[in-house]
C-alpha cells in the first residue's frame, strides 16, 4: 500500500496501438447545434475528387470551448518557442 495521497482527479488513460499511430488530416469541418458540435477530420489530396472523414469528434459546447481554449494556449506557446529559438 502506497503512503502517497490519492489524486482525486486523476484518470488513468489508456490508449491502444492502432490509435496511437493517429490519422492525418488538413481540413477540419465543424458542424453544430445547441447541444453538441461535431468536428470531421479529413484528408484531402490534391487532384483527388472524393475525400473521406478519418475520425469524427463530438464535444459538448462546454468542452468545444476548453478545447478552443486548449488549442489557443498550445500554438501561442508554439510560436513563442520558435520565436525564442531562432525562426520556424
Amino acid at each position: 500500500m502506497s503512503n502517497l495521497p490519492e489524486q482525486p482527479n486523476q484518470i488513468n488513460i489508456e490508449i491502444s496501438e492502432e490509435v496511437s499511430e493517429g490519422a492525418y488530416a488538413n481540413l477540419a469541418i465543424i458542424t453544430h447545434s445547441h447541444a453538441e458540435f461535431v468536428i470531421d477530420f479529413v484528408n484531402v489530396m490534391p487532384g483527388t475528387p472524393k475525400s473521406k472523414v478519418k475520425s469524427r469528434i463530438i464535444l459538448t459546447p462546454f468542452h468545444a470551448k476548453r478545447f478552443m481554449k486548449a488549442i489557443v494556449d498550445n500554438v501561442k506557446k508554439l510560436e513563442e518557442r520558435l520565436e525564442i529559438g531562432g525562426g520556424r
